[in-house]
């Protein structure tokens, strides 16, 4: 009688539940073993696998998809519940879907899956499937009952956050029926704020925003409420995000902009989705990043959970990169010959002498924006954004000699191989919101937004290697960028993998440093030729790096959470107690501030009068909070008593050494663009560019509730520069309402200092006015091409300040340089302004 195969395993047969036996009983597996990283992980996982949260740490490339899967399986196994894969996109779903389906795993793609519900599938989706107002998944109050889950694994952690804040913010468009309503019933808080942020929002400049006082929004929440209600399911907006947040309106930020009113709670309320809330288990898988905070206060996880993370045994799983910031080499070189020099690497002409004389490679450049993509298309094959991803993405693997640029994509994007050898960061994100940009304007130079700006790096610089055996070289574009590669407070904030890499590089760096674009193709040459010498030592280098430890959780971060979950069940009072201890302890003034703020607005809810007395306190500290209802008393700018003896003393404070100084430079000058996403950024540069010169330099307008100009020089006791900046403009010609801005400033300087005679600048693409206009007497422009110049003048004078042993110290040296190239107060304006004329 034949066997009967089929019958083999039909009696009582266990499941098997560790994932590295799930993988080893595969029947088709994908490859015969896991590697040594991933088992290490898995196991350790499964040995705290009941833990409400859990953080699993891997390289980029380590094969964190495959870990997470496998975690997912083993949850369905054990019979714990439903498992959940969630990604930050549709593509990524896509491919995390293919690699379960190569591991033969099954998965689902729908909420409403049989397969899945019946704890058969896995369910392969994005972030806001799971995590919005109707979810599928049940809301707390919707139409859905919560489905209960066993394990929701979040790939890419870090990149759904964004899509959470996203998620739990109302965004009122200009235009809305509500948007005016609202601006109408905040009109004079918001006036009080800011009179001349109002008039930018009346007018709809960029970046205009105000936030609503947090007692007028408090007290006219229910206000808010019957305007807003009748709404709520009249568009997806209000529709995804109403249910959300509508609980908790009393407690939000509202935040009013020239596109639209943004209404957001302090942290997400992810409660709201109990089925994320009350996961069995919580897996958040993450590259190497050294702070982990956000997901304290973006997903409530546990933070005594979060600070020691599941890791490999050893870092050394990372793919070999060279990693060169060319500005860090040679301030000198041009951005415009790196554009070339990437274009020839393409094409596989290493030489540059026009003949390709070697293979052809993809090059890859991440740009933050769409204008900043526009100097790489004549060089480029395509531009993608992310719904061109998909296709783009393959082409990469596919072929070779492209130039492609991806805007706005610093993670969820696998270049595995030959996809990309040549991998350029041309800048970082800026924030979009209102709110982010409020932040982070209050928060400029904070090591807070510091560490979130190498985040975003590290992130980025990981496109390119996706397992230990790739490689891929690195370029990082412009002063912002080399600062992150050469200063050691930033350096300090990669991850330990990165930083062996960087060390390496900084090595081969040292030898070609000061010189010209030919030392940087030959680096890169000898990199992707892949030279015995370098591949032996950077192997060697990464051998003994370990992951850290424990991560880092911010103490603001875990107060800021609790804080938001105490008043979320009324108890205010406790809220605002869990700023104090954080506040006490942080050394950082411009954070200190912020956190008051915070504190203030959950002891209104208490005490409105101490809450104004903390926000008296915090804008001592940090003058981009909100104004207290009493105002704030500006505090009176001086002249220094010499100029050059100001700046050298200013230089020596801010910079140790040659290199900081001229990057640092260098990343302020940067800020200075013509760009209407960035005219905060421009604003608190021009104030740095005084102090850089020797100037008392103050930002009036924020230091005082838009009362006075944008920035205030003061260029001697009796001579002051009253300055608009108008770096967002696009007009051919000065309109009537900067002109009257202009004026309104330069009366404010008469008020406040009458013993000065006040000079009207303003940045603007035209030095033309309107006819409607009348020009300030003796007003002066400084148009693109004069800034253009100055910023050469301002390089010229930091290179000379750098070049001999601690100039820039010296009274006399400065004093010198600031002559030699007209920076000094007499002649700056002179030089690097034109006249105002009439149209």
């Amino acid at each position: 009688m034949p066997l009967d195969l089929s019958r083999l395993g039909k009696g009582d047969r266990a499941p098997l539940i560790r994932p590295r036996d799930i993988f080893n009983g595969l029947p088709n597996r994908p490859f015969p073993y896991l590697r040594q990283e991933q088992g290490e992980v898995l196991e350790s996982w499964f040995d705290i696998r009941d833990n409400h949260d859990v953080v699993i740490k891997q390289n980029t490339g380590g094969g964190k998809t495959v870990v997470g899967l496998l975690i997912a399986q083993s949850t369905l196994n054990e019979g714990i519940g439903k498992a959940v894969y969630l990604t930050p996109d549709n593509y990524l779903a896509s491919q995390a879907r293919a690699e379960a389906h190569r591991l033969g795993l099954a998965t689902a793609s729908d909420p409403d899956d049989m397969e899945f519900r019946g704890e058969r599938a896995i369910l392969v989706t994005t972030f806001h499937t799971l995590i919005n107002g109707l979810s599928r998944f049940g809301v707390i109050g919707g139409s859905h009952p919560p489905m209960d889950l066993g394990a929701v694994i979040v790939d890419d952690a870090h990149a759904a956050l964004a899509a959470t804040e996203a998620q739990f913010t109302l965004n009122i468009a200009r235009g809305h029926d509500a948007y005016q309503p609202l601006l109408d019933m905040f009109e004079g808080d918001l006036r009080r704020q800011s009179a001349k942020a109002w008039a930018d929002i009346s007018t709809a400049e960029y970046t205009a925003a105000i936030r609503v006082p947090f007692w007028a929004w408090a007290d006219r929440a229910q206000d808010v409420m019957e305007l807003l209600h009748p709404h709520r399911d009249k568009s997806d907006k209000f529709r995804f995000a109403w249910p959300l947040i509508a609980d908790v309106l009393p407690l939000c930020s509202a935040t009013a902009t020239s596109q639209g009113f943004e209404i957001r709670p302090p942290c997400p309320p992810i409660h709201m989705i109990p089925s994320f809330a009350k996961a069995r288990r919580r897996v958040y898988l993450t590259a190497t990043l050294a702070d982990d905070s956000v997901l304290v206060t973006s997903l409530d996880a546990d933070p005594e959970l979060l600070v020691k993370p599941v890791t490999p045994g050893s870092a050394a799983d990372l793919g070999d990169r060279l990693i060169l910031s060319p500005l860090a080499l040679n301030p000198n070189l041009d951005a415009g010959a790196i554009r070339w020099l990437a274009r020839q690497f393409a094409n596989g002409d290493r030489n540059g002498d026009g003949a390709p004389d070697s293979e052809p490679i993809n090059v890859v450049v991440i740009v933050p924006s769409g204008p900043a993509a526009e100097p790489w298309k004549p060089f480029a094959d395509a531009v993608l954004r992310v719904n061109d991803l998909a296709a783009g993405v393959e082409s990469l693997k596919s072929t070779r000699g492209r130039l492609v640029v991806l805007i706005n994509k610093y993670d969820g994007v696998d270049l595995p191989g030959d996809a990309c050898r040549l991998l350029i960061l041309d800048g970082v994100p800026t924030p979009m919101s209102g709110a982010d940009r409020r932040e982070a304007d209050a928060l400029t130079g904070s090591p807070t937004v510091t560490a979130r700006e190498i985040q975003r790096i590290e992130q980025g610089m990981g496109r390119g290697v996706r397992d230990r055996d790739d490689h891929c070289a690195v370029l990082l574009l412009g002063a912002n960028l080399a600062r992150a590669t050469t200063e050691p407070n930033r350096l300090s904030m990669f991850s330990n993998a990165t930083q062996a890499q960087l060390g390496l590089s900084q090595e081969l760096a040292l030898q070609i440093k000061g010189e010209g674009i030919n030392s940087i193709r030959e680096a890169l040459s000898v990199f992707l030729s892949r030279e015995p010498a370098w591949v032996e030592e950077s192997r060697r280098r990464t051998a003994t790096v370990r992951y850290a430890e424990y991560t880092r959780i911010r103490p603001e971060a875990i107060a800021s959470r609790k804080a938001f979950d105490l008043a979320v069940v009324g108890q205010t009072s406790n809220a605002a107690e869990r700023f104090v201890q954080v506040i006490n302890q942080t050394d950082d003034a411009a954070l200190r501030g912020w956190l008051m703020e915070q504190r203030a607005g959950y002891v209104h809810f208490t005490n409105s009068h101490q809450a104004q007395q903390v926000l008296v306190n915090a804008t001592g500290l940090n003058h981009a909070v909100l104004r207290p209802t009493s105002g704030i008393a500006p505090a009176k700018a001086k002249a220094g008593a010499v100029q050059a003896r100001e700046a050298a003393a200013f230089l020596a404070a801010t910079y140790d050494n040659p290199t900081q100084l001229v990057l640092g430079v260098k990343a302020m000058l940067e800020d200075v663009t013509w760009d209407e996403e960035r005219t905060n950024q421009a604003e608190a540069a021009w104030q740095q560019l005084g102090r850089h010169l020797g100037f008392a330099s103050s930002r009036p307008d924020k230091e005082s509730g838009g009362e006075g100009p944008d920035n205030l020089w003061i260029l001697s006791p009796i001579r002051h520069a009253v300055t608009e900046l108008k770096t967002g403009c696009t007009t051919n010609t000065i309109s009537k309402h900067d002109l009257n801005q202009l004026g309104g400033s330069v009366r404010w300087d008469r008020s406040e200092y009458p013993e000065a005679t006040p000079l009207p600048v303003m940045l603007h693409p035209s030095n033309v006015c309107d006819s409607l206009g009348t020009p300030e007497p003796g007003m002066v422009v400084i148009t693109p091409d004069k800034l253009d110049a100055l910023k050469a003048a301002v390089t010229k004078y930091t290179v000379a300040l750098a070049d001999g042993l601690g100039l820039w110290r010296d009274e006399g040296s400065v004093a010198t340089h600031l002559v030699a190239n007209r920076l000094n107060g007499d002649q700056l304006f002179n030089t690097y302004a034109i006249p105002a004329r009439k149209l």
